[in-house]
């Protein structure tokens, strides 16, 4: 895999290190901010991709016939609620849906 091909992430770019002292040493000054939101973004990802997943077996268990009509009543008002949360996180830390959507290269989209 090439660094063309790997994941991009909206991450803030670190200050040319600055001398500190006589001693040398260096100091790298990071916006806080950026950081916590490309920390934001990553995580939502990551949970946005488990929820997909967890959609996808849901709907697996529905046409397999092994939930009753109560469980699936329970578990379409669970990932209703984890959608919106996730709706409400996103903008929270205002990201679009499609930040939330990695390209994977010649693997295409994440979600």
């Amino acid at each position: 895999m090439t660094s063309s091909q790997l994941p991009k992430f909206n991450l803030p770019p670190l200050t040319t290190p600055q001398r500190v002292g006589e001693n040398k040493q260096r100091k790298l000054e990071i916006d806080g901010d950026r950081v916590r939101n490309g920390l934001a973004q990553l995580v939502l990802t990551l949970v946005k991709l488990l929820h997909e997943l967890l959609e996808r077996q849901a709907i697996r268990r529905m046409d397999s016939g092994s939930l009753s009509d109560e469980e699936i009543e329970r578990l379409g008002l669970t990932l209703m609620q984890q959608a919106e949360e996730l709706d409400r996180l996103r903008e929270v830390f205002d990201l679009k849906d499609d930040d939330l959507n990695l390209n994977l290269g010649p693997l295409g989209r994440l979600l």
